[in-house]
């Protein structure tokens, strides 16, 4: 071949390759951003953002999902299925979503060797946490609830879910905002939208890509030294078909006598979690999972949690901890380190 028709094909190939950049980019210009925003699970409110060439307001079809969502697992609504289940020995499900919540928490109980529990809900009561009035009980009290304590004290099936104790109580609450974060975005999936956002009370899971900005979805990890008024940023994450959920002790706390007691109980103290890790940010394919292992990590202590994570590399995460000087101190794995930035 000559080398002019070689220059040629060279010239062709270079303008082919031009023209499907411009079009690309100026369909990324011109596809539709649709955004909205609504309250679920009593005051958490969510947001969900995608891109869709229809423009398809979802927002009613969304909060229906949530509404049946909140059903299943809501333990302040009294004729939820889990309320129903924490009154009776037994339950046999009508919507798809607690037996999806017992299987995962199932699997992250185990793997976590029970620091993550969900049957801590008499403990989490117990502390003015759940969904009745508590006050602070003495050691007698809470030595005898955490003998009830433990999800292999629950057996179930795809169809029912039964106890040997009465006294148990189920409380998905460290799962069920991831949870409810992927029952939407696969909503999403199932209805053609590839590139989309979705957060629930600080949980989130993304797919595809930020279209605007051509790049990944971004989200803010929470710095521990924020309050309710002055919240800033510890550092950002970029999401890519992924989830991401943290869990700390920000706000949600009691202040008794005096002392302040973090919202995490220790399924195996009974008593709130005191150690120096102050936020765990786990990165996984589903949010429920997230979820639950933030939760596991705040109980371990971020040494524990650090093992962990050496020993079940499926999982990425971003550690925020006091060290022994008091200063505060991160670790992220390193799957995740290039994706996130440290905010000065």
């Amino acid at each position: 071949m000559s080398l002019r028709y070689k220059n040629i094909i060279y010239t062709v190939v270079v303008l082919l390759a031009m023209y499907l950049v411009y079009k690309i980019r100026q369909s990324n210009d011109t596809l539709p951003l649709v955004s909205f925003s609504g309250k679920t699970m009593g005051p958490i409110t969510y947001s969900v953002k995608y891109f869709d060439e229809d423009q398809r307001n979802l927002q009613p079809q969304v909060d229906s999902l949530l509404a049946v969502f909140n059903q299943s697992l809501n333990t302040y609504i009294k004729d939820s299925e889990i309320s129903t289940f924490n009154r009776n020995s037994s339950f046999k499900f009508d919507l798809p979503y607690f037996y999806e919540a017992l299987a995962v928490s199932d699997e992250i109980y185990k793997k976590t060797g029970g620091a993550f529990d969900p049957s801590i809900g008499p403990l989490i009561n117990t502390w003015g946490f759940g969904y009745t009035e508590g006050v602070k009980k003495d050691s007698a009290v809470i030595d005898s609830l955490k003998m009830i304590v433990g999800l292999n004290r629950i057996d179930y099936n795809q169809d029912s879910v039964w106890k040997s104790d009465d006294r148990l109580a189920l409380d998905f609450s460290a799962s069920a905002k991831g949870y409810g974060v992927d029952v939407v975005l696969e909503y999403l999936n199932d209805n053609d939208i590839e590139n989309a956002f979705v957060e629930i009370g600080g949980e989130v899971r993304a797919s595809g890509t930020n279209l605007k900005t051509e790049e990944p979805w971004r989200v803010g990890i929470l710095n521990p030294n924020s309050d309710e008024i002055n919240q800033f940023p510890m550092a950002v994450a970029s999401l890519k078909d992924q989830a991401m959920a943290t869990s700390g002790n920000y706000f949600n706390y009691h202040i008794i006598d005096g002392v302040k007691y973090s919202h995490t109980i220790s399924p195996f103290t009974g008593y709130p979690i005191e150690h120096p890790l102050l936020s765990a940010t786990v990165f996984a394919k589903d949010c429920m999972s997230a979820d639950a292992l933030a939760t596991a990590f705040m109980v371990m202590g971020h040494e524990e949690a650090i093992s962990f994570l050496n020993n079940n590399t499926q999982y990425e995460a971003y550690l925020v901890f006091s060290d022994k000087q008091g200063n505060l101190s991160t670790y992220a794995t390193s799957g995740i380190s290039p994706y996130i930035k440290e905010v000065d």
